[in-house]
């Protein structure tokens, strides 16, 4: 399984570590994500989304429906 959020399209980044002494090695910031299930009154089932924290608060404030018909129209919802 991949680590991008299926509501907002986060996925992980590239970027360095960087010591004290300045010297740069690669390393990986990932996303902060979590399964999660949710209940989608519009189409009475519970649906599981692997979202990160922004992803939750997107859910949040525009409620599932909403959302879900967001990222199916940017491409991020692979269902």
């Amino acid at each position: 399984m991949s680590k991008i959020c299926q509501i907002t399209g986060k996925r992980a980044m590239v970027g360095n570590n960087v010591s004290h002494s300045k010297r740069r090695t690669k390393r990986k910031f990932n996303v902060n994500l979590f399964t999660k299930k949710f209940y989608w009154v519009e189409q009475d089932c519970w649906v599981s989304l692997n979202i990160s924290a922004a992803g939750l608060r997107t859910i949040n404030k525009l409620g599932l429906d909403a959302a879900i018909k967001m990222a199916a129209d940017k491409g991020y919802l692979n269902a």
